[in-house]
């Protein structure tokens, strides 16, 4: 696993929300940004669509460089991309801390997850909601991120799959099984402090909501919001290596 200096030690931490950059406010990016950090977020997600993989577009390289000048937060990028291998260079050199790749568009995987990670960058996996974990189970070790898709991408504000239950427990065996004891499972789509609690409680470490957090402000008693389900809780695995891997990919700018 690629090593990465901390940002913060976070020792009994059990989730990470990482809000969608799609659902801020774009005339105010750089304010929206500042406002996340001082409200106790630590990461960002950020959707690359090229309108071909889904039908949006999005954004690609010179945004990400210009919130990267801006902005201490882990960038966790998903490309929502056709032959993502074409551009992981382009995206780790404008900032990039974590590049996530389709495993249905990518013909050769294994080899992109390989050469992110030789780049100095963490390397993850996503799987649409009608792709089974076991197309995975071949890449659990090189990877430091299953990303599950709880909804069909390419839109916000879709209706969360409750299939994606069972789905985040069979691939923390998968992962677990197969080499990927370190590696997160992250969910994307329909996630709110309705169901964060059934989420973390089934394995999920990493969650992705878009307007469901920025819909709503002041962004600390948000934040709030979604991590007061989980008082009392603790992952169904080890408890160490859940802290041991969140703490991996929390980093220092």
């Amino acid at each position: 696993m690629v090593a990465l200096p901390r940002k913060h030690a976070h020792p009994d931490i059990i989730m990470i929300l990482s809000p969608s950059l799609l659902s801020a406010d774009f005339a105010r990016l750089a304010e929206e940004l500042g406002a996340l950090e001082a409200a106790g977020v630590t990461w960002l997600h950020l959707d690359v669509m090229d309108g071909a993989f889904v039908p949006n577009i999005t954004f690609g390289p010179p945004l990400i460089k210009a919130l990267r000048s801006v902005s201490g937060l882990f960038f966790d990028v998903h490309l929502m991309v056709n032959d993502p291998a074409r551009y992981i260079a382009d995206f780790h050199k404008a900032g990039a801390d974590m590049l996530v790749i389709h495993a249905e568009a990518d013909k050769h995987p294994q080899r992109t997850l390989t050469a992110i990670r030789a780049m100095g960058c963490k390397a993850g996996l996503a799987l649409n909601p009608g792709t089974d974990v076991n197309a995975a189970r071949w890449l659990a070790a090189d990877m430091d991120m299953l990303l599950l898709m709880s909804v069909n991408p390419g839109f916000s504000g879709q209706a969360f799959i409750p299939a994606t239950f069972d789905k985040i427990r069979a691939a923390r065996q998968m992962l677990d099984a197969n080499g990927g004891a370190e590696a997160l499972i992250q969910i994307d789509g329909g996630v709110c402090p309705e169901n964060t609690a059934e989420l973390v409680d089934a394995g999920a470490e990493v969650l992705v909501s878009g307007s469901a957090f920025f819909g709503h402000k002041p962004y600390d008693k948000r934040l709030a919001a979604f991590m007061a389900p989980l008082a009392g809780r603790t992952p169904r695995h080890a408890e160490d290596a859940l802290r041991r891997r969140a703490a991996n990919h929390i980093t220092q700018k």
